[in-house]
């Protein structure tokens, strides 16, 4: 199986420290950090996708199109980060080292033009500013080197 993941919800990963919309959401997104962490791959989805799940059914703003444009600039900044070798439909496992090469990308701004006008934009500055100390998303401790985040086999 695969994590299915929207592009701006992979930028999201890298600061989470289990705070979220509710008890349901956070619980939903332990488990999608657990099964990460255990090697499972995840895969760029257009729309709402594993994180969004506990949400879906209360009217949240999953499906509205600031969330799809916030989509569209993260999947841009990534794609840019891989040398444009990202895009919907890639599958990739997030190794310890490849969390680590986003969060460096992400501590300098190189991949945050999604995160604009975002409200948890204050948190994931204060996250990074430590260092992304707190958060719950390790990466996966792969035996065998994986190509880098979107790169062609």
């Amino acid at each position: 199986m695969t994590v299915r993941l929207r592009a701006h919800h992979l930028l999201c990963l890298l600061t989470y420290v289990g705070r979220g919309y509710s008890p349901a959401f956070v619980a939903g997104y332990d488990r999608i950090v657990a099964r990460l962490d255990a090697g499972e791959g995840a895969v760029l989805v257009a729309g709402p996708d594993d994180i969004c799940a506990p949400m879906l059914g209360a009217g949240h703003h999953c499906h509205e199109p600031r969330i799809a444009a916030r989509d569209a600039a993260a999947l841009a900044a990534l794609a840019g980060l891989s040398g444009g070798a990202l895009s919907l439909g890639a599958t990739f496992p997030l190794s310890r080292d490849e969390v680590a090469r986003l969060r460096a990308a992400f501590a300098t701004g190189a991949i945050r033009a999604a995160c604009a006008g975002c409200q948890w934009t204050g948190l994931c500055d204060q996250v990074a500013a430590r260092g992304f100390s707190g958060t719950r998303l390790a990466g996966a401790d792969l035996v065998t080197p994986p190509r880098a985040l979107g790169t062609p086999d």
